[in-house]
């Protein structure tokens, strides 16, 4: 690390909380009719949410309130006031997605652009640093970049010229799925088979919570005995089965998960927002609740730190963890929590849940907090950043860090347990520089990711990196006296290895003793030659 600048860490601090909770269950038992009324609502309202979204992007930038309640009056005509609100919000919230993702792709353009840039002005084969890429390998390479840099440029143009005028595009049902039209072999669908698939993702059975009322939701209401009841649009009023507009499900719904915090706020007419959807793959009905809780009142940061904690390095198969004392000292053995991200999307999300459950319950048995890099991998995922290294591109893309932290934030609090999250520069590096080597033996391999949660830990806990070195020996001034110090806050270079300074460094040595002993033969050692140079090796002062 010696000669390189390093960038500024940022501190240590504790996670906040989650801000909502969601619960889901499948609905049994439903006949002929139900399935018929769902269907012809979910279709009736999503063509409407279609209209709106479309409405939404003509306007772009010169969306205003009175625009808003223009196209609010008119969705009321034909739904409710109720299901108009509820696909207002939800058109609203989609174009603001589309928005940051624009803007997102724009920096990802702008950043493969400078880097392409910065290669093309070297010379073909020149090598690059750790800091920077150095030129291409080959001309024809060369050629081709330049090529691609035209490319960008000119996608780049595009981008900045929507984001100006306030254009986004939105695929109500997904851009893969569409996609998938032109590869229905690959797929293993038939025509048919895609269009009720695209025609279920285009539902909209969605209604927002509403405080004070009975039930939290006058929409779709589900009382305290399960039973599920809706409110039928205008033009479907006449397929109702109930009072006021309504039809009632002939089957009950069960929530198995967090059902007594669900039915203390229905109980008291607090807010839960409701969203019905069809999952063509399974055949199967599911009912979503939903509602935003206060933030979790987060613990001091001294208050995690008390007895220890547990550091934990995100990898692209498993989590190494280590727990640590309260003075940074590792103890006992590493732990590893493995997970497969190969297969389905629920196949990754279950194992990367089963995964911070052992490490939870391992913490909860403790009593320990959970230390963790704030890794954010947008800017290095970039096709230009790493060149030809595909694989390396890969596993970053592959590592779920944004759903794991997610996860873990939200599964945590659930337990009781704080989440400190500590800046990822050099954990890696330093944490094999200084503890992978001392804590290797013949029985135990230490590898540099257990080295690595070694380092988030002390980091969390407000210590240095670097280890310290143990204390001398005795001698003929000092009995066993600890003479390693702590470098300061403000010490330059306090993570690095301090230079070795010639010469004696105790107070027993007089400072002409090496030129002394240089000169005169040893006197206790047999067969030593006389220019035998016996001056000490001095101590470093390490942290």
């Amino acid at each position: 690390m010696r000669g390189e600048s390093l960038r500024t860490i940022v501190a240590p601090f504790v996670a906040l909380g989650p801000a909502g909770v969601a619960i889901r269950t499948r609905i049994k038992g439903l006949t002929a009719d139900d399935d018929t009324v769902l269907r012809l609502v979910g279709a009736h309202l999503g063509s409407l949410a279609s209209k709106d979204l479309k409405r939404r992007c003509a306007e772009g930038l010169e969306h205003s309130a009175d625009t808003w309640a223009q196209r609010k009056r008119a969705l009321t005509d034909e739904s409710s006031s109720r299901w108009a609100g509820s696909i207002t919000k939800a058109t609203h919230d989609q174009w603001a997605l589309a928005r940051r993702a624009q803007l997102a792709h724009i920096h990802s353009l702008e950043a493969g652009i400078k880097t392409i840039a910065h290669r093309l002005s070297l010379p073909v084969g020149e090598k690059g640093s750790k800091r920077a890429p150095g030129g291409y390998r080959t001309r024809q390479e060369w050629f081709q970049k330049s090529r691609r840099l035209r490319l960008l440029e000119d996608r780049l143009e595009r981008e900045r010229a929507d984001h100006d005028r306030g254009r986004v595009r939105v695929v109500r049902g997904g851009k893969r799925l569409l996609k998938t039209r032109h590869h229905l072999e690959a797929a293993q669908l038939t025509e048919h088979a895609w269009r009720r698939r695209w025609e279920a993702s285009r539902w909209f059975l969605r209604a927002d919570g509403e405080s004070g009322k009975r039930l939290g939701n006058e929409t779709i209401r589900v009382t305290p005995d399960g039973t599920v009841s809706i409110k039928l649009p205008v033009p479907l009023a006449h397929l109702a089965n109930a009072p006021h507009g309504r039809y009632v499900l002939a089957s009950a719904v069960v929530f198995h998960h967090r059902r007594e915090q669900w039915a203390d706020r229905i109980t008291t007419n607090r807010a839960v927002a409701y969203r019905i959807h069809y999952d063509m793959g399974r055949s199967r009905w599911y009912l979503t609740a939903s509602w935003t809780i206060p933030p979790v009142k987060t613990v001091p940061l001294s208050q995690a730190r008390a007895g220890g904690l547990i550091g934990v390095d995100t990898n692209a198969d498993h989590l190494a963890a280590w727990r640590l004392d309260e003075h940074g000292n590792p103890c006992g053995r590493p732990r590893r929590f493995f997970y497969d991200l190969s297969g389905t999307a629920n196949h990754r999300d279950a194992q990367v849940r089963h995964a911070l459950i052992r490490l939870l319950h391992w913490a909860e048995r403790h009593g320990l907090s959970i230390a963790i890099e704030d890794l954010d991998f947008s800017a290095e995922k970039a096709r230009e950043r790493d060149g030809l290294r595909k694989r390396f591109r890969q596993v970053i893309s592959g590592m779920p860090v944004s759903r794991l932290r997610a996860r873990l934030v939200s599964m945590a609090a659930e337990l009781g347990i704080t989440i400190i999250a500590v800046d990822p520069a050099y954990t890696s590096r330093w944490g094999a520089q200084h503890w992978q080597k001392p804590l290797s033996g013949k029985n135990r391999k230490t590898t540099r990711h257990d080295a690595a949660s070694i380092a988030i830990g002390r980091r969390a806990l407000g210590h240095r990196i670097r280890r310290r070195t143990a204390p001398p020996p005795h001698d003929q001034s000092d009995r066993v006296r600890h003479r390693t110090a702590q470098a300061g806050h403000g010490t330059p270079g306090r993570e690095e290895t301090r230079p070795r300074i010639p010469g004696p460094r105790t107070r027993s040595v007089s400072p002409d003793a090496a030129r002394t002993r240089a000169t005169s033969a040893s006197k206790t050692v047999r067969d030593a030659p006389a220019d035998q140079d016996w001056v000490h090796d001095s101590l470093l002062h390490t942290d």
